[in-house]
């Protein structure tokens, strides 16, 4: 099948960055500049249509035909770009992307990152000088007496530049071709390339979100911030709460409080020590405008399309230890969560679009957390459609109890599914009809079980709220015991994947557990093969001894610094993948589901769907839900033993459920 590998260079007055692929394409002033491609292999060929070039038809004809399949580093870039420039949409289905390929395999997904990844030759390897040259001339420059005012460079402005533009252009190319070449003997598997074909589609679809509300939550934001300055500045004299230097010095001078930081935590403890005074007043305003309400509510009116839709919100395979979606945009992967009752986020959405600050404050508190609390209601189900929400209920508890073949768990999850009150029991080996909702042996069940599935330690119980809980530190290392004892095939199971990682990168032969999971070793790839047939990989692996123990490294993102470097994993590590990922490919089994049975999808949030779902297809929204759920309920092929629950509700806006 005839290929070819495209690299295009691009102008919008619109920022990429913030605004996205679909609301930078469909600016008026959206231009291609430069068309790089090779077809079948051959030295890259650019087009420089800024200054007159033209595609050829037979090269239109290919870029829309699906018996030619089309590569690019970030192929919905191209996608959405070529769409625009040609004036229809273009099929992903015969479209591959080679930086969804680097993810699959545990590599970086930008081209100057991946070539040195994997240390392709110097020839190969996407040059460093694309910053600057995208700078000059695919984005608005400022006018300036010297440049005669002008808003925009042009080829003429600077024809060497320009040259050396196609030459970046070309070499983009090379580099695209040799990543895919050193990677083309793991394509993804089919289903996986389907996946990311519909991945496609769901963020072309877009999802609408609430003019009205976003614009009053700016203006509220902005009011209720200048009154709470004004408020702080006369307390304390200082200008901004962000004066920290300056604060810390006022607590000493004004109050005798020495406070070596003023983080979240420890204004927390300081407003216990000094309330009703005007300490606790000054801290608390600190609090307020420390929150970023409004951040969120910006990025959308930056991205929002001219339709009212947000389009490409989600990034296939973005966790690539995982392969999970990464949110995009206003990362929709990370958004508040509110203790709101839904008729009283109702009421809240209609007095921000009312501007109705001082009711705000009277009835909810602070406006700027109320706000932030109402992010997820700023996305709404379109003209003559409803949402149906739906998710896998405690679907990590669920693949963990099945992998590890933890039985009581397993029952649990096929019976009355109340997991905190039944790990409860068996940890303090009490009956779980004494364990009700408010019991403090639900909470200890319940922190241990968020906490501890991942052979986490005291540290993680801390870091899960334990102490906030009411749990003493002295506790802590019994509940971790319990918690061990009471689930002794999830701890083995993970030990096991340690020692057959080790295995199988020290002998070079396959090693794992029958229908859970195999390691294997592959031209300086560890692979862990999934029960749904995907692998995860880990570049570059060694084994290295450190403090006395022998670790297993390997090279990838450091979530901490965002830089390529050496990674340390271990048995609680490489069981949090696995875990995560088989969650992931049930979600992967759940969206194709749902798109066929008429139940479009316009999101997701790991293991939750959102569905915009036409009142003219289901004039009873309840059927839409129980289809949805029928369909999250569904026994996966590869683990027909494993116990899985839907549950969702229908809404007018996304929220959490009640």
């Amino acid at each position: 099948m005839p290929s070819l590998n495209i690299d295009i260079e691009t102008y919008s007055p619109v920022d990429l960055r913030k605004a996205g692929v679909h609301r930078y394409a469909e600016h008026p002033d959206f231009e291609i500049l430069l068309f790089g491609y090779s077809l079948d292999g051959a030295p890259p060929v650019v087009i420089d249509l800024a200054q007159g070039e033209e595609l050829p038809a037979e090269l239109i004809n290919q870029i829309g035909s699906p018996a030619v399949i089309k590569r690019a580093f970030n192929a919905a870039f191209e996608i959405a770009c070529l769409s625009a420039y040609l004036g229809r949409p273009l099929d992903p289905a015969s479209w591959r992307c080679t930086s969804v390929l680097a993810l699959t395999l545990g590599l970086p997904g930008l081209l100057f990152d991946v070539t040195r990844a994997l240390r392709l030759p110097v020839e190969q390897q996407k040059t460093g000088v694309g910053r600057s040259l995208i700078s000059y001339f695919c984005q608005p420059c400022r006018p300036t007496r010297t440049n005669g005012g002008r808003l925009r460079n042009l080829p003429h402005h600077d024809p060497d530049r320009w040259a050396l533009f196609k030459d970046y252009c070309r070499q983009d190319v090379v580099a695209e071709q040799a990543v895919h070449a050193r990677l083309a003997r793991w394509e993804p598997p089919p289903a996986e390339q389907a996946l990311w074909v519909l991945d496609q589609k769901i963020n072309a679809r877009g999802i609408q979100v609430d003019r009205d509300l976003i614009e009053a939550a700016i203006d509220l934001d902005t009011q209720a911030r200048d009154t709470a300055t004004a408020e702080f500045a006369r307390l304390t004299g200082i200008s901004k709460a962000t004066q920290v230097a300056r604060l810390k010095k006022w607590l000493s001078d004004e109050h005798e409080i020495r406070a070596e930081t003023l983080n979240k935590e420890a204004v927390k403890t300081l407003l216990v020590t000094y309330s009703d005074t005007v300490v606790e007043r000054a801290l608390k305003l600190r609090q307020e405008l420390s929150k970023s309400s409004v951040a969120k509510y910006t990025a959308m009116a930056a991205s929002r399309c001219l339709d009212g839709r947000i389009r490409g919100l989600l990034q296939f395979y973005g966790a690539n230890r995982t392969g999970r979606w990464a949110g995009r945009l206003v990362q929709i992967q990370n958004l508040p969560r509110s203790a709101l009752a839904p008729a009283d986020l109702s009421l809240a959405r209609q007095l921000v679009k009312q501007r109705d600050g001082p009711l705000l404050q009277l009835l909810y508190g602070p406006v700027p957390a109320l706000l932030s609390e109402l992010i997820r209601t700023a996305f709404i189900p379109g003209a003559g459609c409803f949402f149906v929400v739906v998710d896998f209920a405690a679907i990590e508890a669920r693949v963990l109890a099945w992998a590890a073949d933890e039985r009581w768990r397993l029952e649990v999850f096929r019976t009355h599914g109340r997991i905190y009150e039944a790990s409860a029991a068996r940890m303090f080996k009490v009956p779980i009809e004494s364990i009700d909702k408010h019991s403090p042996l639900r909470q200890k069940g319940k922190v241990s079980e968020l906490a501890l599935g991942y052979h986490g330690s005291v540290g993680a119980l801390v870091t899960m709220g334990a102490l906030s809980m009411g749990l003493t530190e002295q506790e802590l290392p019994g509940i971790v015991t319990a918690w061990r004892a009471a689930n002794p095939n999830i701890m083995t199971f993970g030990y096991g994947m340690e020692r057959h990682a080790k295995q199988a990168l020290q002998t070079r032969v396959p090693a794992g557990v029958p229908g859970r999971y195999r390691f294997r070793f592959e031209r300086g790839v560890l692979f862990l093969e999934l029960p749904s047939g995907r692998s995860l990989a880990y570049a570059y692996p060694r084994i290295e001894e450190t403090g006395g123990y022998r670790n297993l490294t390997y090279d990838g993102i450091n979530q901490e610094t965002k830089r390529w470097g050496r990674i340390e994993t271990y048995a609680g590590k490489l069981l949090e993948n696995y875990t995560q990922a088989c969650a992931r490919d049930c979600l992967a089994a759940a969206l194709p589901a749902l798109e066929a049975a008429g139940l479009p999808v316009v999101g997701h949030v790991h293991d939750e769907a959102i569905i915009e779902a036409s009142y003219r297809t289901w004039p009873n929204p309840r059927d839409a839900l129980f289809q949805a759920e029928e369909i999250f309920s569904r026994r996966m092929p590869w683990a027909p033993d494993l116990p899985l629950a839907g549950d969702g509700f229908i809404s007018d806006f996304y929220r959490k459920d009640a």
